[in-house]
């Protein structure tokens, strides 16, 4: 009896010294509940966002690409004006980067190694940063804009990440990012590079769009058991300028869309589309939200609530970094 009492106790000993198994959370993954909160997506329209909403958020989105690895250390303006992620870093330290990296009509020349000049400079260029990276390789796989074979993007896909691992890079996710709209070839799955290759899943989530199409990727997301992005969001048609319609018609939407599907991650492209040489004509209008009072106030009283993660000396370490 004695030795049944002993061995009860050091059962219940062990039970309390052991931790209880959880399921580890993706690279740089929030806990649940909180939400990275990402803003873009040029130099001129984050600073005017920091300035009229008066708070720095998590990150901000850039652009580069492997053609040319450029926005990165050096200022970069291929007609969708300056970006360049050195200058965030020195003007708002302790803040994350979410990069997307364009490889349009490149994906041949990345497997036959065309392109490992530019791979290694940004390989070196993310080990200096010493701050979380979310990369999306190949934005929009989907989008038919683009035109991506869906094989050889995987493909791609693959050798960069392979690459920047071989190269010692830590502190990047990978974020696989679906156009989320047009399901151009049916099977999305076609594009995927496989799990070990993907951090996070993404979508673009813009007016007008199709929710059948995206809780096609939102899915994905899930079988996968991978934590969900907000890759691109913004505003399409001019709808700022509908006065007190503009938050029920996209926004509420959207906040709506994220507490019901856990989405850890928004990245909101806050920019005057019309003035931006690459985008004039496309009549997409003003997606700022400080340019109509009801959208900037529904927007302050969003992000004050204590699941958004802002710029902070705790935020690193809040997302595992």
């Amino acid at each position: 009896m004695r030795r049944l009492f002993i061995l009860g106790l050091l059962s219940f000993w062990l039970a309390l010294s052991i931790p209880a198994f959880t399921e580890a959370a993706a690279k740089f993954e929030p806990a649940d509940g909180e939400v990275l909160l990402f803003i873009g997506q040029d130099q001129e329209s984050i600073n005017d966002y920091v300035r009229s909403v008066k708070r720095i958020p998590a990150g901000f989105m850039v652009y580069s690409s492997v053609q040319m690895a450029n926005s990165l250390d050096e200022p970069s303006d291929l007609g969708s004006r300056v970006q360049h992620c050195g200058y965030l870093q020195e003007k708002y330290p302790g803040t994350a980067l979410q990069i997307g990296l364009y490889m349009v009509d490149a994906l041949d020349g990345i497997v036959a190694g065309s392109y490992d000049a530019n791979l290694d400079k940004m390989a070196a260029w993310f080990k200096k940063a010493n701050a979380p990276v979310f990369l999306r390789i190949g934005y929009e796989f989907d989008a038919p804009i683009n035109h991506y074979d869906p094989a050889k993007y995987a493909m791609a896909y693959r050798y960069i990440v392979d690459k920047f691992n071989r190269a010692g890079v830590t502190n990047v996710a990978y974020v696989w990012h679906s156009y989320a709209s047009v399901v151009e070839g049916g099977n999305l799955l076609r594009w995927y590079p496989g799990d070990e290759y993907v951090d996070w899943v993404g979508i673009s989530y813009f007016s007008g769009y199709n929710i059948s199409d995206i809780k096609r990727v939102l899915k994905i997301a899930q079988d996968k058991g991978k934590p969900l992005m907000i890759a691109e969001a913004t505003p399409m048609g001019r709808i700022l300028s509908k006065d007190d319609k503009a938050w029920k018609i996209y926004f509420k939407k959207l906040f709506t869309f994220m507490e019901e599907n856990n989405v850890k991650a928004l990245s909101y492209i806050n920019t005057d589309w019309d003035t931006i040489p690459m985008f004039k004509g496309w009549n997409w209008g003003d997606s700022r939200v400080q340019t109509n009072k009801d959208v900037l106030r529904g927007w302050k009283e969003e992000i004050k609530k204590d699941k958004y993660l802002h710029a902070s000396g705790d935020l690193f370490r809040q997302i595992g970094f």
